[in-house]
């Protein structure tokens, strides 16, 4: 493998790590502009980290491991993920190990990390959250799991890069049937994975609704920052991962690093477009209630299924 692949590898990581509080900064920039607002601008996340980055790290009373290992465990396997994911190249050297259950398997892990963190606190908050939040993940990693599953079936194999270079090439894959069906299974995953409204509100400490915000509240300094860094690089990752299995033109395919250029701009384009979105209906919708986040979480998975169902049908029959 050439020094692009390496390049790309290291290329996706960066861009996610880095772009990740500019994507949380401009999904808030929009949303501030939508309400009338003036906005604290697209670096203020940034802003936020460096303060957090200052101050002294607090370790509550009786905690262990699992507390203290859950924010760089979350960040860690997040970049990992997102090495895998082919973001702007499909030929990197990692690529024959980006299969589907690796790339689920390590966004679940995160989750897992932090649902051991909020129990390990001992405290009331702590522990709704963990409930909430693995209840939550219980329907989310099947649906995660088998609308990109309704899309390998016509590549033939679960390698994520295979299967979005054989979409590259094979663009009617994803007007079919099936693409749609898992595009929309797939959004509804992407919102409840990474805490956004209608699933849960993330500028709420509302304790009666917060998923998320429940199992991170006993986190300060370094260690609050490196949580939020991890959430926003699982957003910008699972973004990313929307985009290029349903919008994957402009990734490269191949080694050259003017099309690598190009990947890494049509990259920012396409998340920033898909943030703008989500912010802009998160000023429309409302947050549903807890009880009926489930009944959502459960339709998206009916989705996912008729979407593999409608693909087996449609080219594993075939």
């Amino acid at each position: 493998m050439n020094a692009i692949g390496y390049a790309a590898v290291v290329g996706q990581v960066v861009v996610v790590a880095v772009g990740a509080p500019l994507l949380t900064g401009w999904m808030r920039q929009v949303r501030a502009r939508l309400e009338g607002r003036a906005g604290a601008g697209v670096l203020q996340p940034w802003r936020d980290a460096r303060k957090l980055l200052r101050k002294e790290p607090i370790t509550p009373v009786g905690t262990g491991p699992a507390f203290r290992a859950a924010p760089a465990l979350l960040v860690a396997t997040t970049v990992v993920a997102a090495a895998l994911v082919p973001l702007l190249s499909t030929d990197t050297p990692v690529s024959g190990h980006a299969d589907l259950i690796v790339v689920v398997a390590l966004v679940s892990l995160g989750t897992l990390s932090l649902a051991l963190a909020g129990l390990d606190t001992g405290t009331a908050f702590g522990g709704m959250g963990a409930s909430r939040e693995m209840t939550v993940a219980s329907l989310v990693e099947p649906t995660l799991l088998l609308s990109v599953f309704a899309l390998s079936i016509p590549a033939g194999t679960t390698n994520v890069p295979a299967i979005v270079s054989g979409a590259i090439h094979q663009p009617a894959r994803l007007a079919s049937p099936a693409g749609l069906l898992a595009v929309a299974a797939l959004a509804v995953a992407v919102l409840a994975e990474t805490g956004r409204i209608p699933v849960d509100n993330p500028s709420t400490h509302l304790e009666l609704t917060m998923i998320h915000e429940a199992m991170v509240l006993e986190y300060a300094g370094p260690d609050l920052a490196l949580v939020e860094l991890g959430a926003q690089m699982r957003l910008t990752l699972l973004l990313g991962l929307l985009s290029s299995l349903f919008v994957p033109w402009g990734i490269a395919t191949g080694p050259s690093w003017a099309a690598l250029f190009v990947a890494l701009a049509l990259f920012a384009v396409k998340v920033a477009v898909l943030g703008a979105v989500l912010a802009s209906a998160e000023v429309i919708w409302a947050k549903i209630r807890l009880f009926r986040v489930p009944e959502l979480l459960a339709g998206s998975f009916l989705l996912a299924l008729l979407a593999v169902t409608a693909s087996y049908f449609l080219n594993g029959a075939a």
